[in-house]
């Protein structure tokens, strides 16, 4: 069975037109890569576009400040992907004069690059033998060949690794990689892919052990956490709240969002009452508390699931160091506090 030609025959007729393919500008190529890393296609192609049009240039983006990519990422997810994007793009014009590295070995040293996205520009722009291995890789080569190895194992990434290598196109490296990502993504997609017209039907080892559902393996991850998440959304006889900056390396690092009461289960109002008499910027004076959403509001990140009130509080004091209320959308916010804003419309 040769795979290689068989997939780039159908890349050929089957490809989506998509902007990055019509380019081999690194820059643009890196920019993407990132973008959709644990993003669809369809959530990171206005991102993409958003980012290509501001920031033109490595130099653009390097330049940058980071609570202005932060803001243009809102609503991706996984902000630390925002955060090494700036801060390789900081390292490429002031270390390497604004050149892009072109061996995969030295791309792989930026910040936020593993081997898949390091292997996608090393072969789409600079032509080298490399092969990419994501999630659509994965799952094509171990129905394809029935390797029920767990993909997130070293020795799952060795296995598959290897077998990408081997079957990749010498001369044509970068459509290559294309076309087996484009083939996981559209054709061998991970529920109810239409096997009637896979031009591997005839050999696909898992369509005739019917074990297209089980491939390919992954060991469990370990328990999802719920957290319990009290925003306190306080406003002030001169149209101002509170935004706080998350420090730390924690989820949302370096967003705003605001004031928050974690608590180990769900809070009844008295008990927020409580915890806001030791908030020192309404000096125990009189405020009222009010429940935006009866409901939780559950955010799910791959670790944890965030079960989210919003508490409005009012008060007549004034709060000098607020924000306007009119000012808020220009503060980078995780999507959970970003639909809230939206929402509640100051």
């Amino acid at each position: 069975m040769n795979i290689t030609k068989k997939l780039i025959t159908w890349y050929s007729v089957n490809k989506r037109g998509l902007p990055w393919r019509n380019t081999t500008n690194p820059y643009f190529i890196w920019l993407s890569e990132i973008i959709l890393q644990q993003t669809q296609v369809a959530q990171g192609l206005p991102y993409y576009v958003a980012f290509t049009t501001k920031y033109p240039t490595v130099f653009d983006l390097a330049n940058a400040q980071e609570s202005q990519i932060l803001k243009l990422w809102q609503g991706l997810g996984y902000y630390s992907r925002a955060r090494n994007l700036h801060a390789s793009a900081k390292y490429i014009v002031e270390e390497l004069n604004g050149t892009f590295p072109n061996t995969h070995n030295e791309i792989i040293k930026l910040k936020g690059v593993g081997d898949y996205t390091a292997s996608a520009i090393a072969s789409i722009c600079f032509n080298e033998k490399t092969a990419v291995v994501d999630g659509n890789v994965y799952r094509a080569l171990s129905r394809i060949y029935g390797i029920s190895t767990p993909i997130n194992t070293g020795k799952g990434f060795k296995e598959f690794k290897a077998l990408a290598q081997e079957l990749i196109d010498k001369k044509k490296p970068a459509t290559f990689n294309q076309a087996i990502m484009e083939f996981g993504a559209i054709q061998c997609k991970p529920k109810n892919p239409d096997c009637s017209v896979c031009p591997f039907n005839n050999k696909c080892v898992a369509l005739q052990k019917e074990s297209i559902g089980d491939l390919p393996v992954k060991l469990k991850s370990l328990k999802v956490k719920k957290k319990y998440f009290n925003f306190i959304v306080m406003l002030s006889s001169d149209q101002k709240t509170i935004l706080e900056k998350r420090e730390g390396k924690g989820i949302w690092q370096n967003l705003y969002q605001f004031p928050l009461i974690e608590t180990l289960k769900p809070s009844e109002i008295t008990e927020i009452e409580k915890e806001l008499k030791g908030f020192s910027i309404l000096e125990n004076k009189n405020f009222s508390v009010s429940l935006y959403n009866e409901d939780d509001i559950i955010h799910k990140l791959s670790h944890q699931h965030l079960f989210t009130k919003f508490w409005i509080v009012t008060t007549n004091k004034k709060f000098p160091e607020g924000v306007s209320v009119d000012k808020i959308t220009n503060f980078p916010v995780p999507i959970l506090i970003g639909n809230f804003i939206e929402k509640f419309n100051f």
